[in-house]
């Protein structure tokens, strides 16, 4: 059935709640053939197509030929079907449109109800993408509620989520309507009608976007940001690489006088931020990693296991290690090796302090 009117109220619909039209199609679809498949005891052979080209919404029920009738409601006779398919064979699929005035009936007794379940379904439908295009991004979230165990209540778009304690940085305070940014660490349910986000404040992944966020050359691609390890709130060790010999890719992240690297840090609370040049050269990259401090040597040992032997001058080894073992602990992260690490005057002996690069 033709219906120019039906189509101009979806268009301003569609306006008015900022929903796709084909999204709200989908959903205008899909309540229809739920509304009329009630007249056929909610069987499966009710369709429905809107075509906006056209300006036409046609509804039909798809039927069988069969040559005995077991299910009147999806079975028909070939004499039948024979109206609408001369010479229509046991096998064959019939797809019988509705008039206006049977759509129109069933329309007229549960139209609100479809029109509401249609908005539902392309609302929706567009939150769906909405949190598909976020996965692994920043967003910005409104605090709606501080928990009494410290879970945050948040709101992302037109939803609530949660952004766990577990996930945030520890120090951190917020109130009922602060803004702030978290990172999308995934989305689950996107099969379902309310998808959720795992939301963090602590995952490295937050770094990484704010390096894209505030650096023009990472956000352009010239300068890549290989490997992140970070303790939130703590101290968070960036690896950055260019493939042009002649950008310095520290010195980009950095900005001059370290405007850029500030900014990052302050969205960080305070959170300190080493940024290393990435080298595929292990000794290279490693000696990097454990900046500030001083390496004299490193032996690789084992390139299976990824482990490393690091020497430094005495009074740069409480440096390399750092306070609780945390320098050493983050080079080993964003390496990926095994370090191993004691002093020139330390060489002959047996012991040596080992850091594990912990996967988790």
């Amino acid at each position: 059935m033709t219906n120019p009117e039906f189509f101009e109220a979806l268009r301003l619909l569609g306006k008015e709640k900022g929903i796709q039209l084909d999204a709200l199609y989908d959903g205008i679809q899909r309540a229809i053939v739920t509304a009329v498949r009630g007249d056929y005891n909610n069987k499966d052979v009710v369709f429905c197509e809107i075509l906006p080209e056209t300006k036409e919404m046609k509804v039909y029920v798809r039927k069988q030929v069969v040559s005995e009738i077991i299910d009147p409601d999806a079975d028909m006779l070939p004499e039948e079907a024979d109206n609408y398919k001369p010479g229509a064979q046991p096998g064959d699929i019939i797809e019988i449109e509705l008039d206006t005035k049977e759509v129109s009936r069933i329309a007229a007794e549960k139209g609100k109800h479809v029109l509401r379940q249609g908005i539902r379904e392309a609302e929706h439908g567009k939150l769906r993408e909405e949190f598909q295009s976020r996965e692994q991004e920043i967003v910005t979230v409104k605090v709606q509620k501080v928990e009494p165990n410290g879970d945050l209540v948040v709101e992302i778009g037109r939803v609530t989520e949660i952004l766990p304690v577990a996930e945030q940085v520890s120090g951190e305070e917020f109130d009922p309507g602060d803004l702030i940014k978290v990172y999308v660490v995934d989305i689950r349910g996107l099969d379902r009608r309310y998808p959720h986000a795992t939301l963090s404040r602590a995952h490295p992944g937050l770094v990484k976007r704010l390096f894209e966020l505030e650096v023009p050359e990472v956000k352009e691609g010239l300068v890549e940001v290989k490997a992140v390890s970070r303790e939130a709130g703590s101290r968070s060790k960036v690896a950055v690489w260019c493939k042009d010999p002649d950008v310095d890719p520290v010195g980009a992240c950095i900005g001059a006088r370290g405007s850029r690297i500030e900014r990052i840090v302050d969205m960080l609370g305070g959170e300190k931020i080493d940024v290393i040049k990435y080298s595929e050269d292990v000794a290279e990259f490693v000696a990097a990693a454990l900046a500030p401090a001083e390496v004299l040597h490193v032996r690789v040992v084992d390139t299976d296991e990824h482990i490393c032997h690091i020497t430094v001058p005495e009074n740069k080894l409480s440096l390399a290690i750092g306070n609780k073992g945390q320098n050493a602990r983050l080079a080993a992260k964003l390496t990926t090796w095994k370090i191993d690490i004691k002093s020139d005057t330390q060489a002959a002996a047996p012991e040596m302090i080992v850091i594990d690069y912990d996967e988790d």
